[in-house]
C-alpha cells in the first residue's frame, strides 16, 4: 500500500496524524531535523509504529528529500486503509 505523508521536522513532540492539504497526505511530524536523512529515517519509524509495521517494512518511494514523501507499506490493503482513515481523521 502506498501513502503520501507531509513531514514536518524538528517538532517539539513526533505525531502522526491529521490531514496535511486538501487531499488525503497524511501529516508527520518528528523531532529529528532535515540534515543527513535523519527526519527521512523518522517519519519511517514512526510510520511504521502507527500502523503497527517494523520500519524495514517502510520504504521511501519518491521524497527521499523532499518534505511530501511517497511511502510504501508492507501492510494488508484493507488493514491498511483503516487505520490511514483513522490517522486522517486526527490520530
Amino acid at each position: 500500500m502506498r501513502i503520501t505523508v507531509r513531514v514536518r521536522p524538528g517538532a517539539s513532540r513526533p505525531r502522526v496524524g491529521g490531514r496535511w492539504g486538501d487531499g488525503d497526505v497524511l501529516g508527520v511530524a518528528v523531532g529529528a531535523r532535515a540534515v543527513d536523512g535523519a527526519a527521512t529515517a523518522a517519519v519511517c519509524t514512526a510510520v511504521a509504529a502507527a500502523f503497527g509495521l517494523r520500519p524495514r517494512e517502510v520504504t521511501v518511494v519518491a521524497g527521499e528529500r523532499s518534505r511530501t514523501k511517497v511511502l510504501e507499506l508492507d501492510v494488508d490493503a484493507a488493514e491498511g486503509a483503516r487505520r490511514l482513515a483513522a490517522l486522517l481523521a486526527g490520530g
